[in-house]
C-alpha cells in the first residue's frame, strides 16, 4: 500500500463520490442517513475482542475463497463465533467490494445485534453518508490518506450520524496524530488502530505490530490489524496492550470461520 497506491485508491474513491452524487444529491443523503434507525451499538468486551473482516480479494494476496452467494452466511458465522463486529471492504477496483455487500452484512447482523463497519479509502463526507444509509454502525478512516485536520473533521460528521469511527495508523507518526485526535475530540465512539501492512512492499510486518505498542493512546481501545491468523498471534498482540484483533485474510480462508473467530477470542482474553 504505497504512496502511490493510496494516492490512486484516494483519487477513485473521490471518483465514486462523484458518481453517486449524480444520483443523489448531498442534502437528499445526509436527510436519509438522518432517518435511518440506529445501528446496534459497538459493544467491546473488557478484556478483549475481535472485529471479523468481509474481505474477497487483496491486491497483495489474491482472491480469497469467499462467494458473495455465501456473504451472509459468513458473516453470520462471524456473528455465532462472538465477533464484536464485522468489517466490509467496500472498495470495487482493487478489493472486488461493494456497498451491497455492507448492506447485505448489516441485515445477516440483525438477528445478533451487532455492527457492521465500512472499510474503505474514505474521503469524503459523502461516503459517511452513504455507509449509514446502507446501515453501517461504524466507518474506518485511514489517517496516511487524510491528515489531521480532514479526519477530524470526518469524526465529527461520523459521530453525528451516530457511526463510531476507527482510526487506522501504519507508524509512529500516524499514532501522534490518532492520540492528538483523541485528545482534541475526546475518546468517544473512537478506536484506534495499527496496520502492519508495510506501505513500500504491500507486505505484512508482524513485528511492527509489537514496536508500535508503546505508542498506543491509553484512553480508547486499540485494534491490531493484519498478520494475525493463530490464536497465538493475538494472545501475543492482547499482551502487549492491544484490546482488539481485526481479522481479515485468516477467517476468509477458513470453511469454518465460526470456530477460528471464538478460538481468537479466548486466546485475547486468557493471555
Amino acid at each position: 500500500m504505497n504512496a502511490n497506491f493510496l494516492q490512486a485508491m484516494a483519487d477513485s474513491s473521490r471518483r465514486r463520490v462523484a458518481s453517486a452524487r449524480h444520483q443523489v444529491k448531498d442534502d437528499v443523503a445526509f436527510a436519509r442517513a438522518r432517518r435511518m434507525s440506529p445501528a446496534p451499538a459497538l459493544g467491546l468486551h473488557p478484556r478483549f475482542d475481535v472485529i471479523a473482516e468481509v474481505k474477497l480479494r487483496s491486491p497483495a494476496a489474491g482472491t480469497d475463497p469467499a462467494p458473495v452467494q455465501d456473504l451472509r452466511g459468513r458473516v453470520a458465522a462471524y456473528a455465532a463465533g462472538g465477533a464484536a463486529a464485522v468489517s466490509v471492504l467496500t472498495e470495487p477496483s482493487r478489493f472486488d467490494g461493494s456497498i451491497f455487500h455492507l448492506a447485505t452484512a448489516v441485515c445477516a447482523l440483525h438477528a445478533a445485534g451487532i455492527p457492521a463497519m465500512r472499510k474503505d479509502f474514505l474521503v469524503d463526507p459523502y461516503q459517511l453518508a452513504e455507509s449509514r444509509i446502507a446501515g453501517a454502525g461504524g466507518a474506518l478512516l485511514i489517517l496516511r490518506l487524510l491528515g489531521r485536520a480532514e479526519a477530524e473533521s470526518l469524526v465529527v460528521i461520523a459521530r453525528g450520524l451516530g457511526l463510531f469511527v476507527l482510526l487506522e495508523a501504519f507508524d509512529e507518526a500516524d499514532l501522534r496524530t490518532a492520540r492528538a485526535i483523541v485528545r482534541s475530540l475526546g475518546p468517544d465512539g473512537l478506536l484506534v488502530g495499527v496496520n502492519c501492512r508495510d506501505l513500500a512492499t504491500l507486505q505484512v510486518v508482524p513485528g511492527r505490530l509489537l514496536e508500535l505498542a508503546a505508542h498506543l493512546p491509553h484512553s480508547v481501545p486499540c485494534v491490531a490489524e493484519s498478520g494475525l491468523h493463530t490464536p497465538d498471534d493475538v494472545a501475543a498482540i492482547a499482551k502487549a496492550g492491544y484490546r482488539v484483533a481485526l481479522i481479515g485474510s485468516a477467517l476468509m480462508k477458513r470453511s469454518d470461520p465460526e470456530s477460528l473467530v471464538n478460538a481468537m477470542l479466548q486466546a485475547g482474553r486468557t493471555a
